[in-house]
């Protein structure tokens, strides 16, 4: 008597499967997740260099950097000296929704992120960002 033998995985395979599969999942996820962090604070940067660009060509067109009462806010506003549009399309806010400090006297500025805590001082994440670091 001739029995047929039906394909398909059985029980056990699958779940050597899945237990492989939770391994390469549990040794890769830490790595992955853990650069958020690090993406947030390289984005951080990377809006006050944009920032800082169209400061530089607000003071080249008006011949200072606009007050702290301006705020870089007059970035997007059009028809500065004869723009018919702003220096930025729009003012980021820092990667944790917070908005960009900003204080000058004309003559120079200071452009700050506080981090992920939204607190001066901090470590790590929670460390200040300020365009005068890098």
């Amino acid at each position: 008597m001739v029995t047929e033998r039906q394909s398909g995985f059985t029980l056990i395979e699958i779940l050597v499967v899945v237990m492989i599969l939770g391994l390469l999942i549990s040794l890769v996820a830490p790595r992955i997740i853990g650069r958020t962090d690090d993406a947030r604070v390289v984005k951080a940067m990377a809006d006050m260099r944009a920032i800082e660009e169209a400061l530089d060509l607000y003071r080249l067109d008006t011949g200072s950097y606009p007050g702290t009462e301006l705020g870089i806010e007059v970035l997007v506003e059009p028809g500065l000296e004869g723009r018919s549009g702003g220096y930025l399309e729009r003012v980021p806010l820092d990667p944790w929704n917070s908005p960009f400090l900003f204080a000058s006297d004309g003559r120079e500025y200071v452009l700050q992120s506080l981090g992920a805590d939204g607190e001066e001082g901090g470590d790590g994440v929670d460390a200040d960002i300020d365009s005068r670091d890098f």
